[in-house]
């Protein structure tokens, strides 16, 4: 067994024969940077370093491609695919798949690229990965357009389309359903424990006055039992604010898939593959954090970004928007709720800044005051009242799930982790406008 002092050794040793190829390319001398990055992959594969691997096996085809030597570069590639680690991981096996057509397009033979994507997209689709299942269709999308082939890249978005529900209830990412009716079950079982035990408590109270023994014992199950409601209770809980971070997945999918709907339907195709990467990436983010309670700072940031690029493309006349962060916050170890704000800016855009007859402007900015992060959502909209205003007689009736879910969430999570989260909605005072002001205590990862 290699230790893992040994292991780091052999992992730099990798990484100084890389280093020399750079040089030696800047050198010109390629004889003598093909053999250091062949040197440097055999190194971090025989140290299980896949990672490392992948990322030398890239420069290496790279450094083939830049030279005109597609063949060496296709036999590199095809070298990796055979690997355990990457046909273990068939995310990998897809990206992998997907980088080799990219050879064969730059060695002007499409049609082995359009076999390859199609692979690419088959294995995606089966495997559950939404991402690489859109970047396959993308490609093959642009050979399509290449060839002239308008057909085949309609029918590519149709299938497309019509397996996206298939790909999200394939995606590891999502919460399994089971997972939920597992712990249901379990609630009701304890709910029945409780009862049976109320009964031996009232049954016990008949002895209570004679027999000291039986008091004791009466006590402790009342204890026990106080402590088992605690713990439903905390659970019931948890899976209440399971519940409200999954309500707005099934809205948000449908509207977004309306949209590239219409874009496909007036034959934008640009904005609908342009939509598509952003809303894939959006629900991949979604997905990935839809189990946490909190998530790093950068990831609920990295998703704020995303849904106001996808409503900047939906509303690209409306308004433009910027995001401000103070630089004393720490960008990963920070935890914050996950897609709390989101809803915030919905209103903004829907409510606001969609109603103008100019374009708007929307601003969300992250402050660090002493322990807490101040989040402060401004917009120069129509304001509440005047959006009450024009609401329809439906629209009043109606109930808005969006705002009230959200203050449900801060409600539990302020009972759960006792984060203090303040939430303050007002008209702004001389402009029109809307401005949403938040405030959470500052917890970090012990990561």
């Amino acid at each position: 067994m290699i230790s893992a002092g040994k292991k780091n050794e052999k992992g730099d040793l990798a990484a100084g024969y890389s280093q020399m190829a750079d040089i030696n390319i800047q050198q010109r001398n390629i004889p003598k940077a093909e053999e250091n990055l062949n040197n440097a992959y055999q190194i971090s594969k025989e140290q299980a370093a896949p990672q490392q691997a992948l990322e030398i096996n890239q420069k290496l085809t790279d450094f083939y491609v830049d030279n005109k030597k597609f063949d060496k570069a296709i036999e590199a590639k095809k070298k990796v695919l055979k690997e355990d680690f990457v046909k273990e991981n068939t995310e990998e096996k897809v990206n992998q798949i997907q980088e080799l057509a990219d050879i064969y397009i730059k060695k002007n033979d499409p049609q082995e690229a359009v076999n390859l994507l199609k692979n690419a997209y088959a294995i995606a689709i089966e495997k559950g990965h939404t991402l690489e299942a859109q970047k396959s269709v993308q490609k093959l999308d642009s050979l399509y357009n290449v060839s002239e082939n308008t057909e085949a890249s309609m029918q590519l978005y149709r299938d497309f389309l019509g397996k996206l529900p298939i790909l999200v209830s394939k995606d590891r990412s999502l919460v399994d359903n089971k997972i939920l009716e597992d712990t249901e079950e379990r609630i009701s079982q304890l709910e029945k424990e409780k009862k049976l035990k109320d009964e031996l408590i009232r049954k016990k109270n008949v002895f209570n006055y004679s027999l000291i023994g039986t008091l004791i014992l009466l006590l402790g199950l009342i204890g026990f039992i106080f402590w088992t409601l605690k713990k439903v209770q905390i659970k019931n809980k948890k899976i209440a604010l399971q519940s409200l971070r999954r309500e707005m997945n099934p809205h948000f999918i449908f509207n977004s898939l309306n949209s590239v709907n219409q874009f496909i339907a007036t034959n934008n195709e640009l904005e609908a593959n342009q939509y598509l990467t952003k809303f894939s990436k959006l629900m991949r983010g979604v997905m990935e954090n839809s189990t946490e309670d909190f998530i790093p700072f950068q990831q609920e940031l990295d998703l704020l970004q995303n849904y106001l690029a996808l409503e900047k493309t939906r509303f690209a006349d409306k308004f433009d928007y910027e995001i401000h962060v103070d630089e004393g916050l720490n960008m990963q170890s920070l935890q914050v709720p996950g897609m709390l704000v989101q809803p915030f800016l919905e209103n903004a855009i829907w409510h606001g800044l969609r109603y103008r007859t100019e374009k708007g402007f929307l601003k969300l900015s992250f402050e660090k005051l002493d322990h807490h992060l101040k989040i402060i959502i401004e917009d120069n909209g129509i304001g509440i009242e005047e959006s009450k205003k024009q609401k329809t007689q439906h629209q009043k009736t109606r109930q808005g799930r969006g705002m009230k879910n959200t203050l449900e969430r801060i409600a539990l999570l302020n009972d759960l982790y006792n984060r203090d989260i303040q939430c303050k909605i007002t008209d702004k005072k001389n402009e029109p406008g809307v401005l949403v002001e938040l405030s959470l205590k500052t917890v970090s990862s012990n990561k």
